[in-house]
């Protein structure tokens, strides 16, 4: 199909038409933008309604990973000056979970550095992810790297129902990004998740070099592993990364991905994460053209902004977090 028109695209997507790899998309690249998004916020109100999913994050264990993804502050191989650590205390992560649960966030992970997490740091996770589970209301997920079926069946028995792990960028680019593990072994993470019953949470980041085709082929390539909730970063270049030096993406850059992603996946929920402070508003543009989700409070090594910040940027925008019985686990409403 050759696209004509957004606002005729648009029509087709409410009335069930899905977009296709084969299909002729390069309208998408060159329609107005204010155009584009406009049809992107009739989408995310007919699939998402008023409804913005907040999901907070902590870093578990920091630095020394092993792998070399060039924008990664913590791989072993870049020189950053990041805080390392090992696996945090579970009360430290227990009372965090609790403070970002009364500000009314909507879910909690712990992220962790490394290929994956294993031994007795996993153990540790475990035991965190139970005492959670019982003791909060909070919804868990994790982010753990390249994980057994095994580890995951744990993960799920201990009451975490969202995985999260990016793809990052297109199976075409990903060699240029890093080699110490493949695309394929994210796939194959993400497939054992699913299988295991988790609602996958899995994007990438833009902003590394790649062409328009590469986000374009990331976000068919979501589409077709089903993806419910695709964070998208905007690359912040941090200083000893093999990523230093990359002019920052424009905002209008980002937001015509976001709108492109709401058109490709138009159920899902499409996260701003990395990057927010990139974008008018601090993102509050995005959240009515396309965005229907957020990673909100303290960002890894990235700057992020405070769940107050962003409950009271809800309520200016006419949106809100809270739960509803429609909203799936991580992704968008059905």
């Amino acid at each position: 199909m050759k696209i004509t028109s957004i606002a005729k695209l648009t029509d087709q997507i409410l009335a069930g038409y899905r977009l296709k790899p084969q299909d002729d998309v390069s309208l998408l690249l060159t329609a107005d933008l204010a155009e584009l998004q406009e049809g992107a916020r009739r989408l995310q109100d007919e699939f998402c309604g008023n409804h913005v999913d907040f999901c907070t994050i902590i870093n578990g264990r920091s630095g020394r990973c092993g792998e070399n993804c060039k924008y990664c502050a913590q791989a072993a191989c870049h020189h950053t000056g990041i805080d390392t650590y090992d696996f945090l205390p579970k009360e430290e992560i227990i009372r965090h979970a609790k403070a970002n649960q009364d500000a009314g966030a909507n879910r909690f992970a712990i992220v962790t550095s490394g290929r994956a997490l294993t031994g007795r740091d996993f153990d540790k996770a475990i035991e965190a992810y139970k005492e959670m589970n019982a003791t909060l209301s909070i919804g868990l997920c994790a982010s753990h790297g390249l994980l057994t079926r095994e580890q995951l069946h744990r993960l799920y028995a201990a009451g975490v129902r969202s995985y999260h792990h990016n793809i990052e960028t297109s199976r075409r680019f990903f060699p240029q990004i890093c080699t110490s593990h493949t695309y394929d072994d994210r796939i194959r993470t993400i497939k054992l998740a699913q299988a295991e019953g988790f609602c996958v949470c899995s994007g990438g980041i833009i902003g590394m070099g790649e062409t328009w085709q590469d986000r374009l082929d990331m976000a068919f390539a979501l589409q077709e592993l089903g993806i419910e909730s695709i964070p998208i970063n905007a690359l912040m270049a941090i200083p000893g990364t093999g990523m230093e030096g990359r002019p920052s993406l424009p905002a209008e850059d980002i937001l015509r991905t976001i709108a492109i992603f709401r058109f490709i996946n138009p159920t899902a929920n499409i996260r701003l994460a990395a990057g927010r402070k990139l974008l008018p508003e601090n993102g509050a543009t995005a959240l009515r053209a396309g965005a229907s989700a957020s990673i909100t409070g303290d960002m890894l090594t990235t700057s992020g902004t405070t769940i107050k910040d962003d409950m009271e940027m809800l309520k200016r925008l006419g949106l809100t977090n809270d739960e509803e019985e429609e909203v799936t686990t991580c992704g968008a409403h059905r």
